[in-house]
């Protein structure tokens, strides 16, 4: 099971958290990257950390967030998604499942 840093876990639990995950006009990105490099690269190595380790599944995504994910694979397909939106300029944020 990885460690997930107190950042990220704040960043999960804040940004992408039931009351704002499904509010995906755009600003998320803009958001993120208007804070500094290092808190920019703590973000995206957490979610790099979660995709690479198979422990993390919906439970501990569910910790976070308290939204449920059916599988492990929507979840890490999600999260793809999210990385790509985030850091890789993806034209549109994901929308987890309803």
């Amino acid at each position: 099971m990885i460690r997930i840093d107190p950042h990220v876990s704040n960043f999960f639990r804040v940004q992408l958290g039931l009351e704002l995950a499904y509010y995906v006009d755009g600003g998320l990105r803009p958001t993120l990257l208007s804070c500094s490099d290092s808190y920019v690269d703590v973000i995206r190595t957490g979610f790099e950390e979660m995709v690479a380790d198979d422990s993390f599944g919906p439970a501990e995504y569910e910790r976070l967030t308290d939204i449920e994910f059916p599988d492990r694979e929507s979840l890490k397909a999600y999260l793809r998604a999210m990385y790509a939106y985030l850091f890789e300029d993806a034209p549109q944020q994901p929308m987890p499942p309803g």
